[in-house]
C-alpha cells in the first residue's frame, strides 16, 4: 500500500519505490516492502525489505566516495515519521535513460546472450564459459530502461553511443566499471562476490554524472558467498532467489506460463527471504540491522 504523505505530492510509483515531491529541487524516495518475481507483484510483502534496501544504499553511497544524489541523511527532518528508515531525500536530477550494468561473472541474461552468440551486449568472450564463470575482466553490458511491467533489453555499447552520444557513453562505461570495481573489492573483503550489478545515473548542474536511485542492494545486484562459490552451477544468492525457487517448485502449484497470478507466499518463504536480505546488509556493511532507524508508530 502506498503511504499517503500529507506534506508531499506523490509523483510516481515503481515496482518497489514511491516518489514524492518535496520542492523544486528535492524528492523523497520511499522504498516499500513489495517484492516482485516473473513480472508479478507478490503477496504478502517482505517485512523490513524497504528498510534493508535503504540501509544498504546509504552504506554504499558513503563507502563509494563518488558524486551521488543524496540530499540528506536517514533521519533528515524532511522525512515524515511514518516512513523514517525507508526513505531518502535526494536531489532532483535529469536521469540518463540507460541501465548501466557491470558484470564480473556470467549468469542470468548475460549467460543466455553468451550461449546464443558467444558475446554479451556485443562484448566478445572466450569460448567454454559456463554458468557462474568468472570473466577475464568486468564488462559493461547496458540495457534499456523499460516501462513498468516490461523487461529491460540488453543493448550494445554502440547503441548507447547512438542514443546518448560518444562522450556520455564513454563516461557511463567508465563510471560503471569503476564503481563496480570499488564495490566488488569491499564485498570481497567481507567474503562476498559481487557477480553483477546495475546503476542509474543522473546529470548534475555542471553535467557530471551523479550516482542515483538505489545502489548495490540485493534488488539491484547479485551477491554470492565466496566460500561456497563454484563455477558451472547456479550459486545461492542474497536476494529473492528463495521466492523464485518456491514459485517454480511443485509445492507452489503455479504455472508460470498461465495468466493466473501467483499464489500467496508461505510464511517460511517470507521469513527466509527477509533474513537473506538482512544477511546481505550485515555481512557487507558489518553493521547490525537492529540499529537502523525505524518508523514512528502513531499512538
Amino acid at each position: 500500500m502506498r503511504p499517503e504523505l500529507q506534506s508531499y505530492r506523490h509523483l510516481a510509483s515503481g515496482k518497489v519505490r514511491e516518489i514524492y515531491e518535496i520542492d523544486a529541487d528535492t524528492l523523497l524516495l520511499v522504498a516499500s516492502d513489495r517484492i516482485s518475481a516473473y513480472d508479478h507483484i507478490l503477496s504478502p510483502a517482505i517485512p523490513d525489505k524497504g528498510r534493508i534496501l535503504t540501509a544498504m544504499s546509504f552504506f554504499w553511497f558513503d563507502e563509494l566516495g563518488v558524486p551521488n544524489h543524496l540530499a540528506g541523511g536517514p533521519t533528515d527532518e524532511r522525512i515524515p515519521g511514518e516512513v523514517v528508515g525507508r526513505s531518502m531525500v535526494v536531489k532532483r536530477l535529469p536521469m540518463v535513460q540507460v541501465e548501466c550494468v557491470a558484470r564480473g561473472y556470467l549468469t542470468g541474461s548475460g549467460l543466455l546472450d553468451y550461449q546464443a552468440t558467444g558475446a554479451v551486449c556485443g562484448v566478445e568472450l572466450p569460448a567454454g564459459l559456463s554458468e557462474a564463470s568468472k570473466l577475464p575482466e568486468p564488462i559493461f553490458t547496458p540495457a534499456t530502461k523499460a516501462e513498468q511491467g516490461e523487461h529491460d533489453e540488453n543493448i550494445s555499447f554502440e547503441r548507447v553511443v547512438e542514443q546518448e552520444g560518444a562522450e556520455l557513453a564513454e563516461a557511463l562505461r567508465s563510471a560503471t566499471l569503476d564503481i563496480y570495481g570499488r564495490g566488488a573489492a569491499v564485498a570481497a573483503d567481507r567474503g562476498i562476490i559481487l557477480a553483477d550489478t546495475k546503476f542509474e545515473f543522473g546529470r548534475g548542474a555542471d553535467g557530471e554524472l551523479v550516482l542515483a536511485d538505489e545502489v548495490l542492494t540485493p534488488d539491484s545486484s547479485r551477491y554470492w558467498e565466496a566460500a561456497t562459490y563454484a563455477a558451472g552451477k547456479v550459486q545461492p544468492s542474497f536476494d529473492k532467489q528463495i521466492v523464485r525457487n518456491w514459485l517454480t517448485s511443485a509445492e507452489s502449484g503455479w504455472d508460470r506460463a498461465s495468466d493466473v497470478a501467483p499464489p500467496s507466499l508461505p510464511d517460511d518463504v517470507v521469513e527466509k527471504t527477509r533474513q537473506r536480505y538482512i544477511d546481505a546488509y550485515e555481512w557487507i556493511s558489518q553493521k547490525s540491522f537492529a540499529d537502523w532507524p525505524t518508523a514512528e508508530v502513531a499512538s
